[in-house]
């Protein structure tokens, strides 16, 4: 743990943790996406193209 505290480029390095820690949040964001269709939505419009039959077929 000192030889962490006693480096030089200790604040280059938390910057760029950072950096990286939101790139990550981006990329966790983008896969889940805004505008994508929740999954029991998109079971039930395959179920319904499969001719499952149920109550709102």
């Amino acid at each position: 743990m000192r030889g962490l505290l006693a480096r030089s480029d200790l604040g280059e390095l938390a910057t760029q943790g950072q950096q990286d820690l939101q790139a990550r949040g981006r990329l966790a964001l983008d896969r889940l996406g805004a505008g994508s269709e929740a999954h029991l939505e998109t079971l039930a419009r395959h179920a319904r193209s499969q001719g499952g039959g149920g109550a709102g077929a």
